[in-house]
C-alpha cells in the first residue's frame, strides 16, 4: 500500500469515529466471517515472523460485511501491535496505517 492508500483507508474509517468500542466489538464478533465461516483449523497461525500475506488477508476477509468496522476496532483497541489479519489488512499494513488513522482522529488531517 502507498501513503495515499493509507490516507484513503483512514478517511473511510472516519464514519466510525463516534461509534462506541463495545458496539464495534459486538458487531464484528456477531457478523465477522472469521468468527463463524472458518474453524480455527482453517486459519493458519500467524506469528509476525513471515512477510506480510496480503493474499491471505484478502482471502480470509473476502465478502465480510464488517471489514471496515473490524479494522477500526483493531486500530482503536490494539493499535500497531497486533499480529495477523484484521480488516483485510496484514499486520505490516496496519502498523503503517495506524499513525495516519491516529492523526485523523486527532483532527490534524481534517
Amino acid at each position: 500500500m502507498t501513503e495515499h492508500d493509507y490516507e484513503k483507508t483512514a478517511a473511510r474509517l472516519d464514519r466510525y469515529a463516534e461509534a462506541p468500542t463495545t458496539t464495534l466489538a459486538d458487531l464484528v464478533t456477531r457478523e465477522g466471517l472469521c468468527f463463524w465461516a472458518f474453524t480455527r483449523d482453517d486459519i493458519p497461525e500467524l506469528t509476525g515472523d513471515s512477510p506480510p500475506d496480503r493474499e491471505l488477508a484478502a482471502r480470509l476477509c473476502a465478502g465480510c460485511p464488517v471489514v471496515d468496522q473490524c479494522l477500526e476496532l483493531d486500530l482503536r483497541t490494539y493499535g500497531p501491535g497486533t499480529l495477523g489479519v484484521w480488516g483485510a489488512l496484514p499486520d505490516t499494513d496496519r502498523r503503517a496505517l495506524h499513525p495516519v488513522w491516529r492523526r485523523r482522529r486527532a483532527g490534524e488531517a481534517r
